[in-house]
């Protein structure tokens, strides 16, 4: 499979002209993305490009935790309506973040609670933020791992010691442009040298975390540059490019239960 899966776009943020971007990134062999669903709105807009381009995108649904003390009372229901459609292929993001609390952290975890419970009905994958509540996270995943599907650790910028708990949980790994940050990514740099290739994904996050080593007058990150940061970390992790292509296509299929042939 010699192509790139960006396993994490935010597409529907309006400084990302969707066709541009599209052709850009298919014409640096990034051919398969997943756009991000943040909350009810993006969830649906992320599902509605998905179908735009149907050999390219899908889609996730999920509610951000920085946006849980907003949800409505039915949230859950309109999120399983969304979430059930064949094209949106995990639960999120979802997850904690206590570095900002722009919710409360009570509000956080009955939020990502209840979406772990609605990844475990609809079958799918939960696609994971964690921002300094790894302790609380971990805990909630031990609960209810054994009953998920799978899940990835989007924009995973922890340590060795968690990324070997989350490897334990059998959760797939997603690797950004943070990589390419000196001054705060020497952690990650650091944890992926021990990152097998069978839990090992790629994303931009686009349109943020442009790779520092990126020399470019664009300020916002697209899935085109997936192709940089794959070089950097097939450098740290000591393996062949075109190796680490194979294995992060095919990890992409396997956790997001798709056909070769999508």
């Amino acid at each position: 499979m010699s192509y790139w899966f960006d396993i994490g776009v935010n597409l529907t943020n309006e400084r990302l002209p969707t066709h541009e971007v599209v052709e850009r990134a298919i014409e640096s062999d990034v051919m398969k993305m997943a756009v991000t669903g943040t909350d009810l709105q993006e969830s649906a807009s992320a599902l509605l490009l998905s179908k735009q381009y149907p050999g390219n995108l899908v889609s996730t649904a999920g509610i951000h935790p920085h946006y849980a003390k907003d949800v409505p009372a039915d949230y859950i229901e309109q999120l399983r309506k969304v979430a059930s459609d064949p094209k949106v292929v995990a639960i999120g993001e979802c997850g904690l973040d206590f570095n900002r609390n722009f919710s409360p952290p009570e509000q956080q975890l009955n939020v990502f609670e209840e979406q772990l419970r609605l990844a475990v009905e609809l079958k799918k994958p939960v696609f994971l933020h964690e921002r300094d509540a790894f302790d609380a996270q971990l805990k909630l995943l031990q609960i209810y791992r054994s009953e998920l599907v799978g899940g990835v650790v989007h924009c995973f910028t922890g340590n060795i010691d968690q990324m070997k708990a989350y490897l334990e949980l059998d959760l797939f790994i997603g690797v950004t442009g943070w990589l390419c940050d000196q001054k705060r990514g020497s952690q990650l740099r650091d944890a992926v040298t021990e990152l097998p290739l069978s839990h090992v994904l790629l994303e931009t996050d686009a349109p943020y975390l442009m790779p520092k080593t990126l020399k470019t007058k664009k300020r916002q990150n697209e899935p085109a540059n997936l192709p940089h940061i794959a070089e950097h970390l097939a450098n740290l992790m000591d393996v062949e490019l075109q190796l680490l292509q194979a294995h992060c296509a095919a990890n992409s299929q396997t956790l997001f239960q798709l056909s070769a042939d999508w």
